[in-house]
């Protein structure tokens, strides 16, 4: 009986610990889910367009969109860095002081300077992201990173769709003007700084403020070896956590499928930002009503962002061999976008070009989550913050070498119609790629599959004895079986 009573006094300090980080991830996806709650955002195109601003289209395509692209290379790396060093919270607050600076510029601003510093606030926002993405872990046991990040993610989803729905119904429903909608904006973002204030700041990240020495390598850590003797202490700009970075970057390049997918993440996740960017453009180039009712940006962001978590949840369950097929996977869907990418760049049709819209961003979330999968398969939670943070800032300058070709008005100065064809043409050509390396990786796998042992032996084997092919037939007993 003393046992029972011993054991039933330990539960009460465990269970009051579980509570508390149980409280902390509550309330960092809450904070996740009203952040995101900006009803006007749908809705800035046609608002910079219209009466209550009045830019030109040239100058919202060619003089103030290509800066979000510029503010947010310039900044992503810097509020990479500081996000580890400062351990999240500061970089929270600098995301909704920001946020609060769209809002208020977007409201009283008037000139197109007062917008380019709009985008480069946004640009700041889109960086600090990262905060809030990585700021999960530092709650949480490994053995709980995979289902609390889903809450944090999907937090998010709900809250941009919540957002899209709000902005639609108050538009077309209730015929408030853009100019409210953007009041009520920044009451949401108001409300999002004081809930940062709030958050708890954690002791430790993930690169800087550690504790003790240098840590273990990657391969340390994935195949420790008993006994092995200690190396001497490193130098000390050795043992930082910038070489220790670019060291553990080059070991892990290596590995074929983080290569693949990484590459998927640069040039496609580049490619689909641009047309996120400019197709509330391309919205009012096909349709540009002055009825603010017929406006359904906000209705197709939440179909989007629906369908989007449709597919990303869709793809958890997705069971193929993709050491082979990942090649295929993605040759496929990305010629299916390229063909989304043509379809809105011809047609006249509002709706035509809608639904092409929401399947494309329903095709790039199904690919994302097993992009993810893929490159942190076999990775710590540190690389996996390091390998994700050095893709989207490739990813960055990819992006904004392609603006500064075709959409800054030093460049060509394209209009948005002849920017969707070069969008198509830069997928079509992905999709090419994509597709010839799968049927490379076709011809070396039918290669390998081909038999070394006696056809007779070959007929007795059944099926599931092949499917391994070179290493089942590398055993010795395997030919004479």
């Amino acid at each position: 009986m003393s046992v029972v009573d011993d054991g039933s006094l330990k539960h009460p300090p465990e269970s009051a610990v579980d509570q508390r980080w149980k409280f902390l991830v509550f309330y960092l996806c809450f904070y996740g889910f009203m952040t995101q709650i900006r009803p006007g955002e749908s809705f800035i195109t046609p608002y910079l367009l219209g009466a209550d601003k009045n830019f030109t289209k040239v100058e919202v395509t060619n003089e103030i969109t290509p800066v979000l692209s510029y503010s947010y290379m310039a900044v992503l790396v810097p509020i990479f860095l500081l996000t580890d060093y400062l351990r999240y919270k500061p970089v929270l607050v600098l995301q909704s002081l920001s946020h609060i600076s769209i809002w208020l510029l977007l409201i009283f601003g008037t000139t197109l300077l007062a917008m380019q510093f709009m985008e480069f606030f946004y640009g700041i926002t889109m960086a600090a992201r990262v905060a809030y993405s990585s700021y999960i872990f530092s709650l949480v046991t490994p053995s709980h990173y995979q289902r609390m990040a889903s809450y944090s993610r999907s937090a998010v989803l709900m809250g941009v769709f919540t957002s899209s729905v709000l902005g639609q119904l108050c538009v077309t429903v209730g015929g408030v003007p853009f100019m409210t909608l953007n009041y009520v904006s920044l009451g949401f973002m108001l409300f999002g700084l004081v809930l940062t204030l709030f958050l708890e700041q954690p002791k430790r990240s993930l690169f800087f403020n550690k504790s003790g020495g240098p840590p273990p390598s990657e391969l340390d850590r994935m195949h420790p070896v008993e006994g092995k003797p200690v190396p001497p202490a490193p130098s000390p700009w050795r043992s930082s956590a910038l070489f220790r970075m670019l060291r553990e970057l080059g070991t892990i390049a290596k590995l074929p499928q983080l290569r693949l997918w990484s590459l998927w993440w640069i040039f496609n996740s580049a490619g689909y930002y641009l047309m996120l960017y400019y197709v509330q453009l391309l919205w009012n180039e096909i349709y540009p009503t002055t009825d603010n009712r017929k406006v359904y940006n906000g209705g197709v962001d939440a179909a989007s962002t629906l369908l989007g978590a449709i597919t990303a949840f869709a793809a958890g369950y997705v069971k193929i061999r993709w050491a082979l097929w990942s090649e295929l996977v993605i040759g496929a869907v990305t010629a299916f976008q390229a063909g989304l990418l043509l379809l809105m760049s011809t047609t006249s049709n509002i709706w035509l070009c809608y639904g092409a819209y929401i399947l494309f961003r329903g095709s790039y979330q199904f690919l994302v989550p097993i992009a993810i999968f893929q490159i942190a398969t076999s990775l710590s939670k540190e690389l996996c913050a390091l390998v994700f943070g050095v893709n989207t800032f490739f990813a960055t300058v990819l992006k904004t070498i392609i603006t500064m070709i075709i959409s800054d008005k030093r460049g060509l100065g394209l209009s948005v119609h002849p920017q969707f064809y070069v969008y198509f043409a830069y997928f079509t050509l992905l999709a090419a790629v994509y597709l010839g390396a799968a049927v490379c990786v076709a011809v070396r796998h039918r290669r390998r599959k081909v038999p070394q042992e006696p056809a007779f032996a070959k007929e007795l084997s059944s099926p599931a004895e092949e499917a391994p092919g070179k290493e089942r037939s590398a055993e010795p007993g395997s030919v004479h079986i």
